[in-house]
């Protein structure tokens, strides 16, 4: 199809212009632009999930993956009508509220949905999340690396779920009471990264700079926080074969090697019979691990 062809879809009402259909978005697999927005509309229903109500930040390749990209916080204009737009220290944040702001954004060649970890207008944390990240490109310890973690939340009686970032990592998402605070759920990420690196000191690190990490597995509890973002689950990742973002069981992560083996292209299967694993976890109460701490601090 020539370059600048477009055609327009109507969801719940609003039409949405669609360029460029055939632009391969992940050349490497021959990946469409229209074939990634067909595969929005089925994740949406999970995707949405974890955007609504959050200040959004996406990842643009305009030419597909492989070629430039870049950040996007302000929302780009022309702003549809339906698009719901919410400022923030200066910027004005596109809501991912329904489907048609998906395809919209899809369209953009947002190929990343990074949300913030609290919902627009509140200073509380959604849910909490540990990200167990690599300091080498591969590392076939990612997923018992995170499993471990799994395991000292289980000590406290925090019962969590591991995601793929989509990436090379792993995130630990715990869903919680929506009362406590990003600096209660930091001290908690703290204690448990100090605990692991002290029991695990070849396997695990605090240390930020990765230079300085050599193959040890990051513990990073400092991104959870106000105004930061982390991948959402379900989002799709701009690397080769197009992986997603996705929910393991613990016996799943616990024998991981390749996070990036779910993507868009195999992921629906999967959801169909196993529904959201996170949204089966009900949410935490912590009163227990935040007493525990404060007692073995004093």
């Amino acid at each position: 199809m020539p370059a600048g062809t477009r055609g327009t879809v109507v969801i719940d009402g609003h039409e949405i212009t669609i360029t460029n259909p055939d632009k391969k978005l992940w050349p490497d697999i021959g990946l469409t632009k229209l074939q990634y927005l067909e595969c929005l509309i089925r994740l949406s229903p999970y995707l949405l999930t974890y955007c609504r109500n959050r200040y959004l930040t996406t990842i643009r390749w305009p030419h597909g993956v492989g070629d430039k990209s870049f950040y996007q916080k302000n929302a780009p204009e022309p702003t549809p009508n339906f698009v719901r737009t919410e400022p923030l220290n200066g910027i004005r944040y596109v809501v991912a509220d329904n489907l048609a702001t998906l395809l919209w954004l899809g369209n953009l060649a947002c190929l990343e949905f990074h949300p913030s970890l609290h919902y627009v207008g509140s200073d509380r944390p959604v849910e909490w999340l540990i990200d167990i990240d690599p300091s080498l490109e591969t590392d076939s310890r990612i997923g018992y690396a995170a499993w471990l973690v799994g395991e000292a939340l289980r000590a406290i009686g925090v019962e969590s779920v591991p995601k793929t970032s989509g990436a090379t990592g792993v995130q630990i998402y715990v869903p919680i009471e929506p009362r406590y605070t990003f600096e209660q759920l930091r001290m908690i990420g703290r204690f448990l990264g100090e605990y692991v690196t002290q029991r695990y000191p070849d396997l695990f690190t605090l240390e930020r700079l990765k230079k300085h990490r050599g193959d040890r597995i990051y513990f990073d509890y400092l991104q959870h926080w106000h105004g930061k973002t982390l991948s959402a689950p379900y989002t799709p990742r701009a690397r080769p074969g197009a992986p997603l973002s996705t929910p393991l069981t613990w016996e799943e992560c616990r024998s991981l090697e390749h996070p990036a083996r779910y993507n868009l292209l195999n992921i629906m299967p999967r959801l169909e019979r196993m529904g959201d694993l996170i949204r089966q976890v009900p949410p935490q109460n912590l009163d227990h691990a935040l007493a525990f701490i404060s007692r073995t601090r004093r």
